[in-house]
């Protein structure tokens, strides 16, 4: 399991080295045989008798972290989905992306951020879980701005990352303090400590915090807006990220969190009114696009809406409608944003004003859309799967227990209403998407290109994904006790029997509240060019965009105004509120912990010899403040750091004085190279209120060094760790130096990056050097 999540980010090291042989060889071909392994080695796990499969990897084990990988119904049904759109998209990428593209970059991109999603729904740890989440953001970032010479593509992929990693912030806050409450970083444990959440002082703090990041992430009311930005990637990260991936990414968190929160009146109120706001505004929405993708944007916005809805109501009949339509929509949804792409890739215009009549030219392309915007729409057909979860929708919806009063009965009515209201426009939209672009007049002179039907192997994705939706219309069982009924139960947090999926249940409200989709969705289909006005005044001026706008760029404004503030340019002031930062903050820490010791019981007697070595070195660092001459200044200065040698060798510490005094002789010199050929020393006058600034901080500062200093040695908090490295340093470290087993051996890490660091340095030297010697021609 741990190599399957691997795998994506091992191939998409060595990418770039296969995407030079881009010419002979496409690299989709490549990257399509990754998802495709996943898929079939997770689809043995498929079945009736699937039990939950759990796999640990040690990470931090002397923090008692490690990684986890659990593996249930729920995310069973999240790993296929991106492990089998995922094999499905790349084959579409090769076709779609021409050979002259970066392929080596959008390949190592898309992998990045399949593994991400992978490590996400299969993470128990809570912050592996993070950790996967932020890649997601991060790697769709680079997805979304892919084509980065467009102002829009790095517009949205900003937008996409700013909200959705606020979003992530706020889940890394939730997740802390559920670790510290329940004391395990387990998801399955914290579940199993529900009480403990539940009844905490913080509850409703983790509860809000927990919903932002999948609200962001799904593209929920309010945070939906930068879904329609987003649509600025090519349309191959359209249908993965946009359709079964990242934004299921927030409904599978709710989903996994559910068994925890679900019993809570907060999580129901906010969970499905969030939800079903988002479904009537995305639909209401989507009908006023004019771009066949902006179109599928908000119908996305739309139906994500619905599925949180449905996970927020917590019904059994509603929990196994959401993950039966998470599935479905990514089938639909997939194929939809494929035809998108084809019909771009063939006319050269997305603007559906400009397109129509393309079923004479594009003929399969017109009939896989025709199945997938009917389902999309949930037209009564029993070969359209669109249908059967949105029944169920309506079901849940209906059934609603009404055993509480006040708001919450409010609501519980309000639902079936608002259900219908957004299916109307979800009905409309759907019909506006194909007959818009298929039906009616062609409009060929007005197209960049002249359209003809895409090449097979362009159309091999959006059959199958079409497939699928006829087969699980047709044939529901095959997915239900295998897969769906497993799913809804991990959700539930108990063995959920599979819900009987069927076309024909009588003559019951949700048919009628189908067929009043349908009547009403038509009506306003026909009549479209009559109603469409409202738009002028809802939203009218009213948009969030400008909001997001206005927020982003007063953030800037005034950033940069404070920069300015104190960014002058001036090295003494950046060193005074640097140093005077460090004083205040340290100082009151100190006060406030009660944090000053003084402990003189275990010193030792100062002699003669070591107060005259301090009185010289404290006489030599005040010359340093007097003297008008650089290279005098530096000479003093340096007889405070051998008096700290000689302090060394007084104290029998060798080893130290040995290395202060190379140190102390290598700064010396390099200051004496590099003040030897700057200008003559200038006394600048400086006013009265600077200097005594610059007192003030100096002895600040001085007192704040002493104060810790004593404090360090007076405070013991701990044993000494000296015996320690007495007793092991010759039998771990096979060394009878002390020192130098500590420095090599004990602190190896902190010395191998200390190693790191002088290595950068030194090629950063070498660059410089080569750079100087290029400018001048050698």
């Amino acid at each position: 399991m741990l190599l399957a999540v691997l795998l994506p980010f091992i191939i998409a090291i060595f990418i770039p080295f296969l995407s030079k042989w881009k010419d002979k060889f496409h690299t989709g071909f490549i990257v399509t045989a990754v998802p495709t392994v996943i898929f079939i080695y997770f689809a043995q796990f498929l079945g009736s008798g699937f039990d939950p499969v759990s796999r640990e990897y040690t990470w931090i084990p002397s923090l008692n972290m490690n990684i986890v990988f659990y593996l249930d119904g729920l995310s069973l049904l999240f790993v296929l989905l991106i492990s089998g759109i995922g094999s499905l998209v790349a084959f579409y990428s090769i076709y779609y992306l021409h050979k002259s593209e970066q392929l080596g970059h959008f390949y190592v991109y898309f992998l990045l951020f399949m593994g991400s999603m992978l490590g996400v729904v299969l993470s128990d740890n809570v912050f592996v879980l993070y950790t996967f989440w932020e890649f997601t953001s991060l790697s769709s970032f680079l997805l979304i701005g892919y084509w980065h010479y467009k102002e829009g593509s790095r517009y949205g992929a900003l937008k996409s990352m700013l909200i959705t990693v606020f979003g992530g912030l706020s889940l890394l806050g939730a997740l802390v303090f559920m670790s510290v409450i329940t004391g395990t970083s387990s998801i399955q444990q914290m579940i199993l400590q529900q009480e403990l959440i539940l009844n905490h002082q913080f509850f409703p703090l983790i509860l809000v915090l927990i919903l932002l990041g999948a609200f962001t992430k799904s593209a929920q009311f309010p945070f939906h807006i930068w879904l329609p930005d987003a649509m600025e990637a090519p349309t191959p990260v359209s249908a993965y990220l946009h359709s079964a991936t990242m934004v299921k990414a927030g409904l599978f968190l709710v989903a996994r969190f559910s068994p925890m929160l679900s019993t809570s009146d907060w999580f129901f109120i906010i969970v499905s009114s969030v939800g079903i706001v988002t479904l009537c505004w995305g639909s209401y929405m989507a009908v006023r696009q004019t771009d066949l993708k902006a179109i599928l944007a908000f119908s996305t916005i739309s139906q994500l809406g619905m599925i949180m809805a449905m996970l927020g109501f917590g019904t059994k009949v509603a929990v196994f409608a959401a993950v039966f339509h998470i599935l479905n929509h990514a089938t639909f949804k997939g194929s939809l944003f494929m035809v998108a792409g084809i019909v771009d890739h063939e006319t050269g215009s997305r603007d559906i004003r400009k397109l129509g009549g393309l079923m004479t030219f594009l003929p399969i392309t017109a009939t896989l859309a025709l199945f997938a915007s009917f389902s999309m729409a949930g037209v009564p057909l029993p070969f359209l799967n669109g249908f059967y979860s949105k029944e169920l929708f309506f079901d849940s919806a209906i059934h609603l227990q009404q055993t509480t009063t006040g708001f919450i009965a409010f609501l519980k009515t309000a639902f079936p209403y608002l259900a219908v209201f957004g299916s109307i426009f979800t009905f409309v939209y759907s019909m506006y998407f194909f007959f818009g672009t298929f039906r009616g007049k062609a409009n060929v002179h007005e197209l960049p290109k002249k359209p003809h039907e895409a090449p097979f192997g362009m159309l091999v994705s959006p059959m199958i994904l079409v497939a699928g939706v006829i087969v699980i219309g047709l044939f529901p069982q095959l997915i239900n006790e295998p897969l769906i009924a497993h799913a809804a139960s991990a959700v539930k947090g108990f063995d959920l029997p599979g819900h009987h999926i069927a076309f024909w249940h009588g003559i019951k409200l949700p048919l009628i509240m189908s067929l009043t989709v349908i009547v009403f969705g038509t009506v306003l289909v026909l009549s479209m060019s009559k109603w469409q006005g409202i738009y002028r005044f809802i939203p009218g001026g009213l948009s969030l965009n400008k909001f997001y706008d206005g927020l982003v760029d007063r953030t800037v404004e005034y950033s940069s105004a404070l920069t300015k503030g104190y960014m002058n340019g001036s090295i003494g002031r950046y060193v005074r509120l640097i140093v005077g930062a460090i004083i205040i903050g340290s100082f009151g820490i100190m006060i406030a912990t009660n944090g000053f010791r003084l402990e003189t019981g275990n010193l030792a007697e100062v002699t003669i010899t070591e107060l005259f070595v301090a009185v010289m070195m404290v006489i030599a660092a005040i010359g340093t403040i007097i003297v008008r001459n650089r290279i005098a200044a530096i000479l003093i200065l340096g007889v405070v750091g051998y008096g700290l040698s000689l302090l060394f060798v007084i104290y029998r510490a060798p080893d130290l004085a040995l290395t202060q005094f190379i140190i102390e002789t290598v700064t010396l010199a390099l200051f004496l190279l590099v003040f030897y050929h700057l200008p003559k020393f200038e006394n600048h006058t400086q006013s009265a209120k600077t200097k005594t600034v610059n007192l003030i901080i100096s002895i600040g500062f001085g007192a704040l060094m002493t104060m810790v200093a004593i404090s360090a040695h007076s405070s013991k908090m701990f044993d000494s760790i000296a015996s320690y490295f007495i007793e092991n340093s010759y039998k771990l470290g096979g060394g009878d130096n002390i020192v130098n087993v500590i420095l090599v051996d004990m602190r190896g890490l902190d010395t191998l990056f200390e190693i790191t660091v002088l290595g950068i340095a030194a090629m950063a030297i070498y660059g410089l050097i080569r750079l100087r010697g290029n400018r001048k021609g050698d």
